[in-house]
């Protein structure tokens, strides 16, 4: 009985080392978003104002990685990342905050695979929400879960959305069955000979 009073009183312990593990991980992540996001302005603002352009960046990637050796992903190629990272999102106050919630990684796949606001800020909020993985978020961006919900959202009766309470995804089911191995046109009749 002493035993389990202890453990328990240990994995209090334990839970409080990773929650702090969490926080600090979540502080160094915003961090590096938002050092990302003013190196992407300051060269936003330079190949506005001075005609900065890839020689000029490639010099910079080359300086910095002379000053700094130690620091990595400011190679010429990045540095443009920023640079897209912070000209799409700088005028959109909602996103702009949200990004910050991410990991560098998962905000490249969505900046590179979506193609309106409307799919990045349905990422970012999904991601955000799920805290998906790199690997997770690239399933479901592979798998059009965007285009899904967008195509089952507008299957929803329009006396449906008069109702006072959110009901807009009440009535549907979203399923990935990329691991049944059917092509993009296949017939329910294939699809329940599958299931």
């Amino acid at each position: 009985m002493a035993k389990d009073i202890l453990n328990t009183n240990f994995n209090e312990i334990v839970n409080l080392i990773q929650k702090a593990k969490q926080k600090a991980y979540a502080q160094v992540n915003a961090t590096t978003i938002e050092l990302y996001w003013n190196v992407g302005q300051y060269i936003s603002t330079k190949t506005i104002k001075e005609n900065w352009g890839k020689s000029i960046v490639k010099e910079l990637a080359i300086y910095i990685e002379k000053i700094e050796p130690n620091s990595q992903g400011f190679t010429a190629r990045n540095l443009w990342r920023m640079k897209q990272f912070y000209e799409t999102y700088h005028k959109n106050e909602k996103l702009s905050s949200l990004v910050r919630e991410l990991t560098w990684t998962n905000n490249l796949i969505i900046l590179s695979a979506s193609k309106s606001d409307e799919e990045r800020e349905f990422y970012i909020n999904l991601t955000a929400k799920e805290r998906y993985t790199k690997r997770e978020l690239e399933r479901q961006v592979k798998s059009g879960i965007f285009e899904r919900t967008l195509l089952s959202n507008q299957k929803v009766s329009p006396a449906v959305t008069l109702l006072p309470q959110e009901t807009k995804n009440v009535f549907k089911d979203l399923y990935s069955l990329e691991l049944l191995g059917l092509n993009d046109s296949h017939s329910e009749k294939t699809l329940q000979k599958v299931i």
